[in-house]
This record gives structure tokens, sequence and C-alpha cells, in this order.
């Protein structure tokens, strides 16, 4: 007599328990911004190695966007680009960030196939991410980029996105390279103290060494690169042709998840319309800088809410480096430029005002 009615509880909390489950699963397939999640879990492989360029890629993780379409993200990092291309190229990465460099359109040119997707860095005007920084002492002798001559200047790169600055600046200013003393110093950390001890007097420097700069009375942020790189492409999203042909369903919805990410990045840092303390949070958590309250004051990297790059300016960039005698061969950018699946995730998520 006690057993029946047992088992019919037992059959009644199996039923409920089977009701809730069912829900669940139809919640999983519900569609996001009109797109289904995929059927199965898929794994994208991300090489990233902490820049704050990679906002989009961070945000949209922790904000779970990647995980509403059923995408598991891993970052992976490399010891340097030349080791990465080859795995994005081959499809054992998935998506990446890449400088311009000449090594960079080298690779390209000979056969590396990588496709440019979106922007993933440049400067906003007026808030330059990285810009030229003269030394204290210097700030009433040096009052326009004219006075730069006959100045030693420190540069991270030869042939190099920050080269590339550096000479837009001379032009800008009406000098040539035989006008100042070019000194290539690849650690902005040693910029800094060079800039402190006088070796130099002045330097194209990073956030958020700029911001820590003029904190500590080292140096002054001189004028902003957009004054003569307006349009300066920095970095840009690339992707493995595999990706974006094999996996096309997978690679745009990641793309539409790392669009929300950069839109969370600009409702925050840009209109100041976002949660800005959670995406210092979640920029803490994956970058080097790690102070909270510097974040609030440093300029952020530029990134397009609508991924757009500057392709024009890439274009210059490698006839530049292809002037200076760095690169060897052309390129196709038709083939190596493809924003096919960022400009159907615009059109899925809206443009962004």
């Amino acid at each position: 007599m006690i057993l029946f009615p047992l088992f019919l509880i037992m059959l009644v909390i199996a039923g409920c328990s089977s009701k809730v489950d069912t829900s669940e699963n139809e919640r999983g397939k519900e569609e996001v911004d009109g797109l289904a999640p995929l059927e199965k879990t898929e794994k994208v492989y991300i090489a990233e190695d902490g820049a704050a360029s990679g906002a989009g890629f961070y945000i949209a993780n922790e904000k779970g966007y990647f995980k509403d379409f059923n995408i598991d993200i891993e970052f992976v990092t490399f010891a340097n680009s030349d080791d990465m291309l080859p795995a994005v190229a081959s499809g054992k990465v998935d998506v990446a960030g890449g400088i311009s460099t000449a090594a960079f359109f080298n690779s390209l040119a000979q056969g590396i196939d990588v496709k440019m997707i979106a922007d993933k860095g440049h400067n906003i005007k007026g808030k330059s991410y990285f810009t030229f920084v003269i030394r204290k002492d210097l700030t009433n002798e040096i009052q326009s980029y004219e006075d730069f001559k006959g100045k030693t200047i420190a540069v991270s790169t030869n042939n190099g996105v920050d080269d590339y600055i550096f000479e837009q600046m001379l032009h800008h200013g009406g000098l040539t390279r035989d006008d100042v003393e070019f000194v290539l110093m690849a650690d902005f950390g040693n910029m800094l103290a060079a800039i402190g001890n006088g070796s130099i007097d002045a330097a194209l420097q990073i956030e958020p060494l700029v911001t820590k700069g003029i904190a500590e009375n080292i140096h002054e942020r001189f004028g902003d690169a957009t004054d003569y790189a307006p349009e300066a492409q920095i970095a840009m999203v690339l992707s493995s042709p595999k990706f974006l042909v094999d996996r096309e369903e997978v690679a745009l919805r990641f793309m539409v998840a790392y669009l929300k990410g950069v839109r969370d990045y600009n409702d925050a840092f840009g209109k100041g319309t976002g949660d800005k303390d959670e995406m210092i949070d979640i920029m803490t958590k994956y970058t080097t800088l790690k102070e909270k309250e510097v974040w609030k004051e440093v300029n952020v990297t530029g990134l397009n809410p609508n991924g757009e790059m500057f392709i024009e300016d890439i274009k210059n960039q490698f006839e530049v480096y292809k002037a200076n005698g760095a690169i060897k061969g052309d390129l196709n950018f038709d083939d190596s430029i493809d924003t096919t699946i960022t400009e159907r995730a615009v059109e899925i998520l809206g443009e962004y005002e």
C-alpha cells in the first residue's frame, strides 16, 4: 500500500524533470540576433597575447556572446608572428591579431594565405592610443613638428607600423630622416627610462606609458597621431581561409559575437553609455595593464564597431615599406582582404551609430 503512492510520486517527479530539461534545451536553441546557435559546440582558436586591441575578443568571451552561439573560445599564444601566420594559414588557428609590418606583408606576398577581415586597432582622433611624447624640459623648445629637427627620437620598429607613423610625422613637419637622429628601441619601458635620463629627446610611445610618464612628470604628450596619420590602420583581425569557407556558419556567428563585444567597448569608453567599470574589470583580467584607475585615464585603442578597416592606408603602408626596400614581391589586396563575413555580421546587427 505504501509503495504504490511512492511509485506515483517518483513518476511525477521524473515527468517534471523531463519537462525542465526540454525547456532548457529549447532555450538553448533560441535565436540570438536572428541567428540560431550552432547544432553542436564548435571550438575556435584565437591567437592573442593580451594586447589591449583584443578587447572585442575578451569582452565577447566574458559576456557570453560566443557561448550564445555554441562557440567555445581558446586563446593561444606564439613566440612571434612568424610562427603565428603559418598556423593561421593552415587553419590550426582560426583567428589572430596582426600588426602592419613589412614582415607581415612579405609573408603574404610570398604565398602565406591569411585574410584581413576586420579592424583591430586604430587611433581615435584627439585621443591617440600611441603618439609622440617629448621630454618635460623641452616643452618650450619643441612647439611644432618642425621643431623635431635635430632631435633624438626613439621608435620601436624599423619598417613596422610605428616606423610608418614616424615617417608620416616627419613628412607632416616638412622633415626627412636625415633631419633627426632615429633610435631603434623595441621596449617602450626603456623609452620611458631613456627620456627620464635625458638620453633621448622624444619617443613614439604607447599607453599606458604615455599616461604614466605624464603622471611622473617625465614627458609630455606632443600633439596627436591623427594630426599626421588620421586614418592609420594599426592592427587587423586575421582569419584562416578555411575558417571563412569551410566553417562559414561558425565564422559568421563568431564575427557577430566579436562585434557585439567591440560595441560594448565603444559604449563604455567612447559614448560613455555602457558599464565602464565592467569593461575595465574584463580588460584588467586579460591584458597586462592591471591598474583599474589607470584604465580610467588612458586613451584606449580605437576599435571600429562595424569592423571597418582603413583599407587605403593598409595599401599605402605596403607601398611605403616597398619603397624602403623592405618588401620583395607584389601583393594582390583583393585576395588578402576579405570583409564579407564582417559585412554580413553588420547586416545582422545593424549599423552602429
